[in-house]
């Protein structure tokens, strides 16, 4: 599941990932000082959250496979609030975020194919 290149929602999920992997990162931090969860383990998680979504936004500019990653990114955000209950809502408002910009770049595409094949989109 992926949008076309020339999606305009593709930076709206770019940035998604971006402030993702802030937050994320802002998490460890977090999960040590607040809820007491190791710093092994804080940073394993919190940290490698937040890689797989900055290689998830810089795969997603050359490659496909930044796309499955970053729905992949979605799964593991709000799996941290295994960790660190507040992760569910915030990955929750991230996950809401990503689908929601997926799904109107969708509607795009098919207006746009829509628009391509209608007969009156090339009379003018």
């Amino acid at each position: 599941m992926m949008l076309k290149k020339n999606n305009p929602m593709g930076k709206v999920l770019l940035s998604v990932l971006i402030f993702e992997a802030v937050c994320t990162g802002l998490a460890v931090p977090v999960m040590i000082n607040v809820d007491g969860v190791g710093l092994v383990s804080s940073v394993v998680f919190g940290g490698g959250t937040a890689v797989l979504a900055l290689l998830a936004t810089a795969l997603m500019r050359v490659t496909r496979v930044g796309y499955p990653l970053g729905w992949l990114t979605q799964v593991a955000c709000v799996a941290l609030g295994l960790v660190t209950t507040g992760m569910f809502f915030v990955g929750g408002m991230f996950a809401a975020l990503w689908i929601i910009s997926f799904v109107l770049g969708r509607r795009l595409e098919a207006m746009a194919s829509r628009a391509e094949g209608s007969p009156t989109a090339h009379a003018g």
